[in-house]
């Protein structure tokens, strides 16, 4: 058993195989019996899926919107196993329902973001999974918490479950206008490098929200390498009682999982490796650099601070703030660096600068 920090798993059966990335895909809600089966059996004719997922109780924001089918939508899973072969999942948030998919032999459960970020009710769920062997994969809470998510699959390892998996889904952000859930994929992969014996699967369905952007949500997770993806299916998408926008027929998943581009980290190939450590070498000087620049500039800053302290004058200047904000937009324009990172980058130094010279002020 592979053991990192506190957290000892194995790796979950069905992502052991040789294929990648492992594909779960799926109505977003389980509706009749007919439409859950159908779409079962057009994504097994596409021969690209490897886990069948449909939402049986749906934690919706309001609560007049549909929240799902209920108890009665297990025994269609049941017939999606015995008809087509896919092992089956289910989205668990409770005791209750862990208890009714285990009486009806799902597969497969996972915890949804609106429980993730709950400890008590994950706690719950974990007791209710002691002594049993089942996958469960958490994915990540609605907020953009990493040791919450990571706390999630560590109260279910106490509680015994070997395999374990993760899934991120994007976090919710008031401002967002081109996601329905921002990735933030600097978190997933600090999740990875965490606790890099956790399997991690991309859903691009709930990052996304629309349809049109799938393909190239889930070409970056195998980019950056993750394990597999989580792809919401229906067969007719614009009348699903639930997440319409972001669904797509079987057919059109079909393509989109043909048409991924697979890599590899290449790490056994020497001659291939010895490259990529003289680039990352040049990487590593510049890092220096930067970091040697950054000491030179907070010591500036510390002058400063001695000066405005000695003729009582305030740390913060608006004015100077602004031109210097004003000054990085244009930068980044004409050195060909994203705006958002720039801007960023000199908030982040100006902060820094500040705490610097609240220092001096305090001495």
């Amino acid at each position: 058993m592979e053991t990192q920090g506190e957290i000892q798993v194995r790796p979950l059966s069905w992502l052991t195989k040789e294929k990648r990335p492992i594909v779960i895909a799926g109505p977003c809600s389980a509706e009749t019996e007919e439409q859950v089966l159908e779409t079962a059996h057009r994504l097994k004719k596409t021969g690209k899926s490897d886990i069948y997922r449909a939402g049986i109780w749906k934690p919706r924001t309001s609560p007049g919107s549909f929240e799902g089918v209920g108890v009665k939508g297990l025994p269609w899973m049941q017939k999606v196993k015995e008809e087509t072969g896919f092992p089956v999942t289910v989205e668990v948030a409770k005791a209750k329902h862990v208890e009714l998919c285990l009486e009806f032999d799902i597969d497969v459960l996972w915890i949804g973001a609106r429980t993730t970020v709950n400890p008590f009710a994950v706690q719950e769920i974990a007791d209710a999974l002691k002594g049993v062997d089942v996958p469960v994969l958490v994915k990540n809470p609605i907020n953009p918490d990493l040791a919450l998510w990571i706390g999630g699959i560590e109260r279910l390892k106490k509680a015994g479950v070997k395999e374990l998996g993760a899934i991120h889904r994007g976090f919710s952000n008031l401002g967002e206008k081109f996601y329905r859930n921002r990735p933030q994929w600097q978190i997933a992969i600090e999740f990875m490098r965490r606790v890099p014996e956790i399997p991690m699967i991309c859903d691009p369905s709930h990052i996304c929200g629309r349809r049109d952007i799938l393909q190239a949500v889930g070409q970056k997770a195998m980019d950056l390498d993750y394990d597999g993806l989580m792809i919401e299916s229906h067969i007719d998408p614009d009348k699903a009682w639930s997440d319409a926008k972001q669904q797509i027929t079987p057919e059109v998943f079909g393509e989109m999982i043909t048409d991924m581009k697979l890599r590899h980290d290449y790490e056994d190939n020497m001659r291939l490796q010895s490259k990529l450590d003289q680039l990352r070498e040049v990487i590593d000087h510049i890092d220096e650099e930067i970091l040697n620049l950054i000491s030179n500039r907070m010591n500036a800053a510390r002058e400063i601070g001695q000066y405005k302290k000695e003729n009582n004058m305030t740390i913060y200047q608006p004015k100077r703030w602004n031109e210097i904000i004003e000054k990085s937009k244009v930068q980044a324009k004409e050195l060909s660096i994203s705006e958002k990172f720039l801007v960023s980058y000199i908030k982040a130094v100006h902060a820094e600068s500040i705490d610097q010279q609240e220092k001096v002020f305090s001495e």
